[in-house]
């Protein structure tokens, strides 16, 4: 629990929002919800909420390639009619035995949120993991927040599992139950050391700064953003592969020379140890300035040297449009804007008292505002998914004109769709909510009009 002088000043705080309030006539419950309502908005941190907001819009129209457009459904078709029947069968194979876990997986978490942060049940929980020692707020809000947001995640835990054994069934998977099991820990690691900065982050500013916390919990979390785009890479990243440069030859020299007519100052091109944990293929770039860094599975290698250039001038559009700035910058707000938002929460005293906490500030409140954020997720995934369509038809663009190889890129991606099980051609409606990258059908034809 926080000491008394806290509770003071934020009571002075709630005093003075009060008054903004022109008083009424006794309406009953009604009334009641209605001035608190009210009083919710006017806070300060409303102001900044709808002042990131709108930055956030106008970082999307700025910054997203909206003037890329996905080729006609009639050239799509005529895509998928071009592919090996068995492709297209085995895609879709594979998306009805692998979506209904994933489906049931991200409902089953949010039920869970929802359970932890619109009761109780939670707040107790939280409050046990305090007890040991004497419930102070760093170990409640530290212990008692990761336990709940753990909690959201290991309810998943056989689902994972249930994937695991059709990966393995399909032939995409190549790690043992061990070796499956040791990423997973790994994964939970990063989730707890993560929750764990930023929650006592977060409660630790609401305790030396009752009245403007959310002011500078903006600002750092926005921070946070930008550092861990530049360090992820160089840390996380290396606890689940091993990645050694490209060794010098015909294909290196080639990477790098594209890279230098395309005007990026690229050194080395390294190469990442999937092939211990999948059959799949795939290349990416991350990080930024200094760490940013394009990386192909070994995997992929096996391909012929023309589509291992033709994926590589993909990731080279990424980095010749700045898209890891691009992400950086618009997820720099959205957490700025999501730590006002929990300001604004404080004054929401029925969501307060159905999660049986007094005051968004006590580390009780870590279960509401897991139930908010994982809400507002969701809410915000098929926006997220259209911004990363868009900035990856520019890339999968970029590299048509650096290559001037239409022919290489359409083999390209029968070859990625044949080796990964792609759905080519998903249902619209499915494609929208959870499509991150445009379809296969897409890119073909793309390609296709291209030359």
């Amino acid at each position: 629990m926080v000491a008394g002088a806290y509770f003071t000043d934020m009571t002075q705080v709630c005093h003075r929002s009060c008054r903004l309030v022109p008083p009424t006539r006794d309406t009953g419950g009604a009334g009641i919800e209605n001035t608190a309502m009210a009083s919710m908005f006017r806070h300060p941190a409303s102001v900044a909420l709808l002042v990131l907001l709108g930055g956030l819009v106008l970082a999307g129209v700025l910054l997203v390639p909206w003037d890329v457009h996905p080729p006609s459904a009639a050239a799509q078709a005529d895509a998928v009619a071009g592919l090996p029947a068995e492709t297209v069968a085995a895609g879709k194979e594979f998306a009805a035995a692998t979506r209904p876990g994933s489906y049931i997986a991200m409902g089953l978490s949010l039920a869970v949120a929802l359970l932890l942060g619109l009761t109780p049940l939670g707040a107790r929980i939280i409050e046990w993991c305090g007890r040991p020692f004497g419930g102070h707020w760093l170990a409640e809000a530290v212990l008692g927040g990761v336990a709940v947001v753990l909690a959201a995640q290991l309810v998943t835990l056989p689902l994972s599992a249930w994937r695991h054994t059709i990966l393995v069934r399909f032939g995409l998977s190549t790690q043992t139950w061990g070796a499956w099991a040791a990423d997973l820990a790994k994964s939970y690691g990063v989730t707890v050391v993560t929750a764990a900065i930023m929650l006592a982050g977060l409660y630790g500013l609401m305790r030396l700064s009752p009245r403007l916390w959310w002011l500078w919990a903006s600002a750092a979390a926005g921070v946070l953003v930008v550092v861990m785009s530049a360090v992820y890479p160089v840390v996380v990243e290396p606890l689940f592969n091993r990645f050694t440069p490209m060794a010098d030859g015909p294909l290196r020299t080639e990477l790098i020379e594209m890279a230098e007519r395309d005007g990026l100052p690229v050194t080395d091109v390294l190469v990442a140890d999937a092939s211990r944990r999948t059959t799949a293929v795939n290349a990416y770039v991350s990080g930024l300035g200094p760490t940013r860094r394009i990386v192909v599975y070994d995997t992929l290698l096996e391909a012929p040297r023309e589509q291992v250039v033709s994926v590589v001038a993909h990731e080279l559009g990424h980095a010749k449009h700045g898209d890891v700035w691009v992400g950086t910058s618009i997820g720099a707000l959205a957490v700025a804007a999501a730590a006002c938002g929990i300001a604004v929460l404080a004054g929401a005293g029925g969501l307060l008292r159905r999660a049986g906490v007094d005051d968004i500030t006590s580390p009780r409140s870590a279960g509401l505002i897991l139930a908010a954020v994982a809400v507002v997720g969701l809410l915000a995934g098929p926006v997220q998914n259209v911004i990363s369509r868009q900035i990856e038809m520019r890339a999968d663009q970029h590299a048509l004109e650096l290559t001037g190889d239409p022919q290489t890129f359409i083999e390209m991606q029968t070859g990625l769709a044949t080796t990964n099980l792609s759905d080519v051609d998903p249902p619209t409606v499915l494609h929208w909510l959870f499509g991150s990258h445009p379809t296969t059908a897409q890119r073909i034809a793309m390609a296709k009009e291209y030359a």
